[in-house]
């Protein structure tokens, strides 16, 4: 029994087999401190399912320690074109119908947790996005750190325009990124987001030509990668909590985390 407990922890520390990643729509690439994750369903504009969020998540639970950097894109002409509405049509997975509220809460629950870890502090997430980021792709861009944009980007929360909400996590970034009233005009009536306007916003951080969007992005990791690494986590750990601290709390954690920092850096 020690051994097969063993096994299975072996298992789970090595992430998942690039047999279930495929089934997902997913790949993942880790070259030393950057793992790409791909969503790689281009015949479904990468339409993601409930297996696609499940295998974001087991990604994430099993991301190796020496990773810093992660990048997420997508495969052929779009990011992703959102949630595959074919699950929805008897061509997909079962999923909880509402009618068990608990069970529903407990369902939803495991599907972002295939959002929540890319805010974690020991990494720096950065979407690549092109073409179509609809719903759930959209979510999932809300998710990192940072949005580099080609410009032939089109957001899109669609989900209310199909009677759902969206429950990717995505809510809290979108009304922290362009306030309360426009992220009500954008969901509410589901309207395309393109490049120029998202850079306005703020849904971007950088639009760049569709064809130097692997170059802008490799320059990206290349820089984060140069600053120092505990100074990296501990920087990123501040500015998250900065929006639901008051000053006096941010002070106060900016002290905390630079007499870490010195201790680091002087050995005390």
């Amino acid at each position: 029994m020690a051994d097969a407990n063993a096994g299975a922890e072996t298992a789970a520390a090595a992430g998942p087999a690039e047999e279930e990643l495929a089934a997902a729509g997913l790949l993942l690439e880790v070259d030393g401190a950057v793992a790409t994750v791909t969503l790689n369903r281009p015949e479904r504009r990468n339409a993601m399912t409930f297996a696609t969020w499940r295998g974001l998540a087991a990604i994430g639970r099993s991301l190796p320690d020496g990773v810093r950097v992660v990048v997420l894109r997508g495969a052929g002409p779009s990011f992703s074109a959102g949630i595959d509405l074919s699950m929805f049509s008897g061509g997909g997975e079962g999923f909880a119908d509402g009618s068990d509220a608990a069970a529903t809460d407990r369902f939803i629950a495991e599907l972002q947790e295939g959002y929540t870890w890319l805010r974690r502090p020991e990494i720096v997430t950065v979407a690549a996005v092109h073409g179509h980021v609809i719903g759930g792709g959209f979510q999932l861009a809300l998710a990192c750190d940072i949005r580099v944009a080609a410009d032939d980007v089109k957001f899109c929360m669609k989900e209310p325009a199909l009677g759902l909400v969206p429950d990717l996590t995505g809510t809290k970034p979108l009304v922290e990124i362009v306030g309360i009233g426009r992220a009500l005009e954008l969901c509410l009536t589901a309207r395309t987001v393109h490049a120029e306007e998202a850079a306005r916003l703020g849904l971007a951080e950088t639009v760049v030509p569709r064809d130097g969007l692997d170059t802008a992005v490799a320059e990206l990791v290349a820089s984060l990668l140069a600053v120092n690494p505990g100074a990296a986590v501990a920087t990123k750990r501040l500015l998250w909590e900065a929006a639901e601290n008051t000053l006096e709390q941010q002070c106060a954690a900016e002290r905390r985390e630079q007499i870490g920092r010195l201790r680091e850096l002087f050995g005390t």
